[in-house]
């Protein structure tokens, strides 16, 4: 579509043609290319037309007013924005005033008087607008710039699944499962989850806090109950495995350490899986931050889901995933429990073997979902007298500041 200056000029060079046109069949024709050109009405385009109309006064070109703070003002401003580590216009405007002639004198800043005058009269908007493109190209530098990282993280290697040995027993995924409710705010339980990749082995432990130490020291109760020794961990890129408590353990013991992309859940998807169906699925989301649920949680862990979910559920295995055109199949093994898996692997010694059966033996399914159904309600009223030992306590503070406030508004009275 034209716009106005477009317009005028092609109305001007077709009323040439048009006035010298005595034909009205040829008029009609200039006007019918006319209106579909400019997308005017006829009887405007007429009127247009005449021999004088107001194409012959269309006011002159605008003279864009000369620019105050140019080129010069701007690099300036730029440097000092740069010097006290890019502040905002409302901060930068006071320091424009008081600094500019001290950076001069420093030869820290080299610019005309003109140009300095012009800095320290310049307004937070303007300041703002002139740097507005310099901003954006400080975020996208910024953007693009490599993250450095403290020097443990670059002493543990970052492993994608792809990388991870499935097939030999001892490497161990960990995560931690939050039971903080709808606050993350001061302490709460947390459950340390950790599965062998191989053969899906589970272990859980309840910590109080995400604190570094209570993360070690729950590893290590976990590592213990475990049927086999581990060869190397792989967490997430949180704190509270990415630290030198945890690093030393590692060197000490001789374990391989290696962590997952942040954000990216996948490299840790079989512990992921078990924050599911072994965690969430039968705790739920409730808070939980009293010493009395941690001590439940971990009785339940330690004892009947441990044994329920290794000995008694059967695990499906990867075993293949390859591309046909379009679409990846997937191929799975056959379903077997931890345990069978474990008896059926040459890395475990035989006499380890002869423990496991002689636990696996004593076992009665139904009578571990008993105790643990029993557990989780154990747990399911401790968290709800907890809640109304809470909602006392705040029942009774507010009472007594009402009260005061009423012995106030007495006194006042």
């Amino acid at each position: 579509m034209m716009d106005m200056k477009s317009r005028n000029q092609y109305l001007k060079e077709l009323r040439t043609e048009y006035l010298k046109t005595k034909s009205k069949k040829k008029r009609g024709e200039l006007l019918d290319e006319a209106e579909k050109r400019t997308k005017l009405k006829r009887k405007y385009l007429m009127d247009k037309l005449k021999p004088k109309s107001n194409l012959d006064n269309l006011p002159s070109e605008r003279k864009r007013r000369e620019e105050y703070y140019d080129g010069y003002v701007r690099d300036a401003l730029v440097q000092m924005w740069k010097i006290f580590d890019y502040p905002c216009g409302q901060r930068l405007e006071p320091i424009l005033k008081t600094e500019t002639d001290r950076m001069r004198k420093l030869e820290e800043l080299i610019c005309s008087n003109e140009v300095a005058s012009k800095l320290k009269k310049i307004g937070i908007a303007t300041i703002d607008r002139k740097l507005k493109h310099e901003r954006e190209v400080e975020r996208i530098n910024r953007k693009y710039r490599r993250k450095i990282h403290p020097l443990l993280y670059q002493k543990i290697p970052v492993k994608v699944f792809d990388e991870q040995d499935r097939r030999t027993i001892g490497n161990i995924q960990n995560d931690l499962v939050e039971h903080c409710g709808q606050s993350a705010s001061g302490e709460f339980v947390n459950t340390l989850s950790n599965t062998d990749i191989s053969n899906g082995w589970w272990e859980g432990e309840a910590i109080m806090t995400r604190g570094q130490i209570p993360t070690q020291e729950g590893l290590e109760r976990a590592e213990e109950r475990f049927p086999f020794d581990w060869k190397e961990i792989h967490s997430d890129s949180g704190k509270e495995f990415i630290n030198a408590h945890l690093f030393n353990y590692t060197q000490k013991k001789g374990l391989g350490f290696s962590r997952s992309r942040p954000y990216k859940k996948n490299d840790n998807c079989l512990v992921e899986q078990k924050n599911w169906t072994h965690v969430r699925k039968f705790i739920g989301y409730s808070r939980y931050d009293s010493l009395e649920e941690l001590n439940i949680l971990n009785d339940i862990y330690r004892n009947e889901l441990r044994l329920f979910k290794n000995y008694f559920q059967p695990v499906i295995k990867l075993i293949l995933k390859e591309r046909v055109k379009g679409r990846i199949h997937r191929k799975y093994d056959k379903a077997r429990t931890p345990y069978h898996r474990i008896m059926e692997s040459k890395e475990v010694p035989e006499k380890k073997k002869q423990e496991l059966k002689i636990i696996y033996e004593s076992l009665n399914p139904a009578q571990l979902k008993r105790d643990f159904d029993r557990k989780l309600s154990l747990l399911a009223k401790a968290h709800q007298e907890k809640n109304k030992s809470l909602k006392v306590d705040i029942n009774k503070k507010l009472s007594v500041r009402f009260s005061t406030f009423d012995q106030e508004l007495v006194s006042v009275r």
